[in-house]
């Protein structure tokens, strides 16, 4: 009877892991873009993975938010929520959200974070570990 309680235990508790990459990631760290396709960003943009299955951070001008469900290291957004201020940063933030919502593909390696999609886009991300 033991041995069942723990079976079914211990299934359950897996069942609550986040197969997401909010269970890969810290979600402490704020990651960082320094890399669209190959060139350096020219504005300052962010992301974090704050719970599971979310996905938040601060593009050139605005906050967002969304959701992750694939799997990883799969990586797949929901429609992207975010405030709406105008800055100077305008086309950097159009070019951040259209790679953001094309990329299908993760990777975390300690304090790098690169997002990937089947036609050869890239973003980089970096942070510094808590």
């Amino acid at each position: 009877m033991r041995l069942l309680l723990f079976i079914a235990a211990t299934a359950t508790l897996m069942g609550c892991k986040d197969e997401t990459i909010s269970g890969y990631a810290d979600a402490d760290a704020e990651w960082r873009l320094v890399e669209l396709d190959g060139d350096t960003f020219p504005a300052r943009a962010t992301i974090t993975f704050p719970e599971k299955g979310r996905i938040a951070g601060k593009a050139p001008c605005n906050s967002f938010s969304t959701a992750q469900k694939a799997p990883y290291p799969w990586f797949e957004t929901g429609p992207i929520a975010s405030t709406k201020m105008a800055c100077s940063d305008l086309e950097a933030e159009s070019a951040f959200f259209e790679a953001l919502s094309q990329m299908q593909i993760s990777e975390v390696s300690g304090n790098t974070l690169i997002l990937s999609s089947e036609a050869g886009s890239e973003m980089v991300f970096t942070s510094a570990l808590p």
